[in-house]
Formats: structure tokens, sequence, C-alpha cells
């Protein structure tokens, strides 16, 4: 439901639109209280700088603050630490000049207690009445734990399980689907009620949480890259930024002791 509001705050009609960025944050600025209630979901919007203008009090609190006031006026950059925090901007850079929509998308952030935690991330760009990008709003929503309710769920753990067995070789559709015993579009449409994710980004989040135990050792990232099941290190390299946000060389740098 909250991605379904956070659509259409971002979209709306071209004579819905603002004309500025302040008329827009005027009428969502009655909203913060209740967005300050969501505990599992950092909401914000940012200007054309990728500058935060709003944020709700999740994200306010991850970023170590204890009110929104500091944060404003600042880009991710700026707020995370420098090994981190410049893969944020980047990644709001090309919404904001490209237009890039991001829908559901996997990510590995690290916590104030330093430890990973998975997240979905969803980010728009924000029109004006002319057309022009304004900012962007942005929401991402901690992964929630597998629903074991739904009637194939024992089907779909037998799925995971056989993931985290053999995440580091190549794992395919046609293996997934025999073991539950299921269609493809049916494995894709239980495990996204299931899991909350697409069988694909199972596999990554498996073989993203074994490479992050990995880069807390000394092993070269190239060993790392094929004990995660990929074929070569910069295919690893441009997944795990895709992901993160950073290299794999900055990961272990960020979350050295």
């Amino acid at each position: 439901m909250t991605q379904n509001a956070f659509a259409i705050l971002c979209q709306g009609s071209d004579l819905s639109r603002p004309q500025t960025l302040e008329q827009l944050l005027s009428g969502v600025a009655l909203l913060l209280p209740m967005l300050d209630v969501i505990p599992n979901a950092a909401i914000f919007i940012k200007d054309n700088q990728a500058r935060y203008v709003l944020a709700n009090r999740t994200l306010v609190q991850r970023c170590g603050l204890k009110q929104l006031q500091p944060l404003l006026g600042k880009t991710s950059a700026e707020v995370f630490p420098e090994q981190l925090g410049p893969g944020y901007t980047e990644q709001d850079r090309r919404v904001l000049e490209q237009g890039l929509v991001l829908e559901d998308q996997l990510e590995l952030h690290l916590y104030g207690s330093r430890e990973p935690g998975w997240c979905l991330t969803h980010k728009r760009p924000l029109y004006n009445c002319d057309g022009e990008i304004i900012g962007l709003a942005g929401i991402s929503v901690d992964l929630q734990s597998a629903s074991d309710t739904h009637p194939a769920y024992q089907r779909l753990a037998a799925v995971d399980e056989h993931i985290r067995a053999n995440f580091n070789r190549r794992v395919t559709l046609g293996e997934l689907t025999r073991i539950a015993g299921i269609s493809v579009a049916q494995l894709e449409r239980y495990c996204k009620r299931v899991f909350h994710l697409t069988p694909r980004q199972m596999i990554q989040k498996v073989r993203l949480e074994h490479a992050h135990r990995l880069l807390l050792t000394d092993i070269p990232i190239t060993e790392v890259a094929l004990q995660c099941g990929y074929t070569d290190h910069s295919a690893f390299t441009r997944q795990f930024k895709a992901l993160t946000g950073f290299t794999p060389r900055q990961y272990r740098q960020a979350t050295a002791p």
C-alpha cells in the first residue's frame, strides 16, 4: 500500500502537477506525521540537486540523527560514510538527469549497527506542470519476513533451500520449477507473494549475503566472486555495485573494523 501511494504522488496528471518543488512540499508536509510512524520504510524527497528536502523519522534515525533539520539541504554523499554515500547520490543523479524510474530495486544497505540489511527501493522523478524534473521521491522498504501461510510455502521453501545450497554455480529457472512442481509464471508470482522477491532476486540476495561475509576477511576479491557463483571478477563487481551502490573493494573498506 505504501508503494501504491508513493506511485500516485509521483505520477499525477500534467494539470495536477505543481509548478515548483516548494508547492509540492507544502502539501506533502501535511502527511509527514503519518510518514513518521512507518517504522520499516525510509521515505524521502530530494530537489533537482539530489539534496534532501523532506524525510521521515525512520530515515533520520538511520542517518544517526535525532531531528530532520540537520539532514535538509544535504546529499547522501554528505550524510553517509564516504565509501557509501557517493554511490547513493550517483543513483539519484540518474533519476534526476535521465528520468530513470526504479521499481523494486533489491539493495543491500548498512544500518547504524554496521550490519547489512535488505530493502526494496523505489525512486521516481518528480515533474512540474511543464514536464520538467524538479526533484525525486524515494522509498526504501525493509524486506519483510517470508509468509509461511501461503499454500505453496513448503514448495517454495524447498526452492529457497536449493538456492542456498547451490548459489555458487548457475541456478536456472528450469531446475527451480522442477523442484516446486509449478510453472515459471506461478513460480514468479508465488515467490513474490511469499518472499517478496523474484527468483532471480532470491539468488542475488543469497550470493550477496555470502559475499558480505567473505569481504570481511582477507580473501582476494577475485576468489570471493568465484565462491559466490560469478564467472568473473567484472560481472561480480557490476552486480555488487548495482545492488549496493559501491564496489566490493569500497564495501570492504567501509566495513573494516
